[in-house]
């Protein structure tokens, strides 16, 4: 009996030991060091001000997206300028492809027709066609049509799925509105 006892007790000591290392926390802190570590491997430089209309996005700068922890928006392409700026409810078209942030991660591309059909669509501000915080968040800062940018979306940012899992992304994403 004694000994049904102690292994019972060693089974749940090594339990309860392994579950403290996948906690949220603790996934959260491994998710900041990969964003951490990717910032540092591509030398980005990192701007908390947000660049003004008429700023000339350097090739590794890279805005800190005020009060979004760990969320940072590179503009790649400012868009047609001459349009109307986005406003909330207009439907985004958009194309993208997305990456892991270790070294020679996967790409899943929906950049062409060759890769996917049809571009996502989702009017801009409505989450329930868009889960991906982030995105609404790069198309108020993209604000107009037929513009490219570059993020690096923590998970908390991301879609549902990416959430879960604690899972941070890079998209890079270009816009068009459909009319």
């Amino acid at each position: 009996m004694r000994k049904n006892i102690f292994w019972l007790l060693a089974g749940l000591a090594f339990i309860a030991i392994g579950c403290n290392n996948n906690t949220y926390s603790n996934l959260r802190k491994q998710e900041d060091k990969l964003i951490a570590n990717y910032i540092s491997r591509n030398n980005l430089v990192i701007v908390t001000e947000e660049p003004d209309s008429t700023h000339v996005w350097g090739e590794k700068e890279y805005y800190q997206v005020r009060g979004r922890d760990n969320f940072y928006f590179h503009l790649i392409q400012r868009g047609d300028t001459s349009a109307s700026e986005i406003v909330a409810n207009d439907l985004i078209v958009a194309r993208y492809k997305k990456f892991g942030l270790t070294e020679d991660a996967d790409t899943l591309s929906y950049w062409t027709t060759l890769d996917q059909a049809y571009p996502m669509e989702f009017h801009y501000g409505n989450s329930s066609e868009c889960d991906i915080v982030a995105w609404h968040l790069a198309v108020g800062l993209m604000k107009y049509p037929d513009a490219q940018c570059e993020m690096i979306v923590p998970s908390k940012l991301g879609s549902s799925n990416d959430q879960t899992t604690v899972t941070p992304y890079v998209y890079i994403l270009k816009i068009k509105v459909k009319q």
